[in-house]
């Protein structure tokens, strides 16, 4: 009995951890350049006496990097991040990628993310407009200019498949192997007077939401019989012990 309640009890917090990673996804479905989390999960063998029994694991969590929709806004200093390519950021931790693509000019020509961080160019410093040439125009690979004069070009990256990314903010995240200039600029690019969406898909998210809290009541409702279960049988025994 006990180690039917243990089995129940690992599938419970599995069950936890993936309602937690869905209501980030939900939480965050309107955040521009957000990647959703999923959570893999697989059985552990123990052996239990003369039998083995499986466990749930813990669950590794991931970053689903599907790209998201264009939303159009008109705003010159926005761009949309097309394909898989990323903008690149200074943070106090180091340098970071988003597909969060709105920018704003400080008055010193700096350009900036909305939070205030630094964009940055492909060779890792930051961009700076001039203050006063007006909004600038912005090709589809980044580059970038003002009353026709070039002034620089946002820098565009791949990220490594393999690599591990750590979050840095709501819709960014810091490498621990180097990204790589973009060069295709068929399929990768930007698009300026857009932002890229979040990838999460909210009518999905609703629904696992609702599949996985039934799944959680559950455990939740086995659990609870098995430990009625147990203590009955402790009455039981007790009074003939």
């Amino acid at each position: 009995m006990q180690i039917g309640m243990n089995v129940a009890l690992s599938g419970q917090m599995v069950l936890q951890r993936k309602l937690e990673t869905i209501a980030q996804n939900i939480a965050n479905a309107n955040t521009p350049g957000f990647r959703s989390k999923e959570v893999n999960f697989s059985s552990v063998l123990a052996q239990t006496g003369d039998r083995q029994t499986a466990f749930s694991s813990a669950g590794a969590e991931y970053t689903s990097l599907r790209s998201g929709g264009l939303l159009k806004t008109d705003n010159p200093l926005d761009v949309g991040v097309l394909g898989d390519a990323w903008l690149a950021v200074r943070t106090p931790t180091g340098t970071a990628y988003t597909k969060d693509g709105r920018m704003q000019m400080l008055d010193t020509g700096e350009l900036r993310t909305l939070t205030g961080l630094p964009v940055l160019d492909i060779s890792g410093a930051p961009l700076t407009l001039d203050p006063t040439g007006g909004a600038p125009r912005i090709a589809r690979d980044g580059m970038m200019s003002q009353n026709g004069n070039p002034i620089g070009a946002l820098g565009l990256f791949n990220i490594d498949p393999q690599a591990r990314l750590t979050p840095a903010g709501t819709s960014g995240f810091i490498t621990d192997k180097p990204a790589s200039p973009v060069l295709d600029f068929v399929k990768n690019g930007v698009a300026q007077g857009s932002i890229e969406t979040s990838n999460v898909n909210p009518v999905m998210e609703m629904a696992r939401l609702i599949t996985v809290q039934r799944a959680f009541d559950s455990v939740s409702a086995a659990l609870e019989g098995s430990d009625n279960a147990q203590r009955d049988a402790i009455r039981t025994l007790g009074p003939s012990a």
